[in-house]
């Protein structure tokens, strides 16, 4: 088993990537079998797909490890890298993109997002990233990819890739990953707005609960956080209606490990005036920690470039006999 993933470096990790992504991976990397591997990467090749500021990539390269390792990732047993360092991953997508088809990249609803209605003054990396991200996984020959429903269609891409370049070549160069749900992912959405994810690009910061923010931040947010009059119901089909009480539940369940239907039982008929202060008091305590060591570790830019130059070289060496085989399976001629 492999498990393959990666995050963008484009900001400071909130409730949100936490809850939905990173505490999954701390997860598998912990209940990983002895025969199974785990790569975890900074995916700065993908952020200059978008205008973005050269210095405040690297800063925030670093910090987004300095995050990931005090979320829980361990460099000695994950492979923790940022794709820069390991150029197979552009050499790959080039190779890729002979086999991916326009109408299959035409599809991404990603771009369409992303693109907006400029869609003509986007880059061509924008358009093509897609083909990125299949060489992300199919480079390491990964077994599973955690996905959530915003990335179930590129990671169908990357296997129609994989399928079309295996069978056009004669050969099973690559592995076709399958998709992993991990089991207690959640969808975390706007404190300000229940219907829109927590985001990092939201110009709000009251908007999420940045892994960095201290407890009287936390409490801050959570008090100023958008409710309704309404006391919380003794279901969960009374939420039905009421994104933002019904976030605010969420985010208490994934908390605790519990379901929204066991919080609604401790709560139910009281106000928001009760259950913000309960809320805030256990966002400060798993945080707390959280953001203790990324504190510690932010700053220590010899320490945090040396597990990313240590992860690095771990990845070059699992990605070289795959970006070779696809090389030779295409013949080309290499000294």
């Amino acid at each position: 088993m492999r498990v393959v993933s990666g995050i963008q470096p484009t900001g400071s990790l909130h409730l949100g990537n936490y809850l939905g992504a990173i505490r999954n991976w701390v997860a598998m990397q912990d209940g990983m079998p002895a025969d199974g591997q785990c790569l975890f990467f900074l995916a700065d090749l993908h952020a200059i797909s978008m205008p973005h500021d050269p210095a405040g990539l690297a800063s925030a390269t670093r910090e987004m490890a300095a995050a990931l390792v005090a979320c829980g990732i361990d460099p000695q047993r994950s492979v923790l890298f940022n794709q820069a360092q390991v150029p197979a991953h552009a050499e790959l997508q080039w190779l890729l993109t002979c086999t991916a088809r326009m109408g299959w990249l035409s599809r991404m609803t990603q771009f369409k997002d992303k693109s907006g209605k400029n869609r003509e003054g986007a880059s061509v990396a924008l358009f093509t990233y897609p083909v990125l991200q299949a060489a992300d996984v199919l480079l390491y020959q990964a077994t599973h990819v955690p996905v959530g429903d915003d990335q179930k269609q590129h990671l169908e891409l990357a296997r129609d890739i994989a399928q079309k370049f295996n069978s056009d070549y004669a050969g099973e160069v690559f592995t076709l990953p399958e998709p992993i749900v991990p089991p207690g992912s959640a969808r975390i959405m706007s404190l300000r707005d229940g219907s829109a994810k927590m985001s990092k690009s939201d110009p709000s910061d009251m908007s999420r609960i940045n892994l960095s923010d201290d407890a009287d931040a936390i409490a801050a947010k959570v008090k100023k956080a958008r409710t309704d009059p309404e006391p919380l119901p003794s279901e969960a089909a009374g939420l039905e209606g009421r994104p933002e009480a019904a976030n605010l539940v969420a985010i208490y369940a994934a908390l605790g490990g519990t379901s929204v239907e066991a919080v609604l039982g401790e709560f139910a008929g009281r106000g928001f005036g009760t259950f913000k202060p309960a809320l805030s008091d256990l966002l400060v305590a798993t945080l707390a920690p959280i953001a203790q060591r990324f504190r510690d570790l932010k700053d220590d830019r010899t320490a945090l470039d040396a597990i990313l130059a240590a992860g690095s070289a771990k990845a070059r060496g699992l990605a070289a006999p795959t970006l070779n085989a696809a090389y030779d399976a295409l013949g080309l001629v290499r000294g």
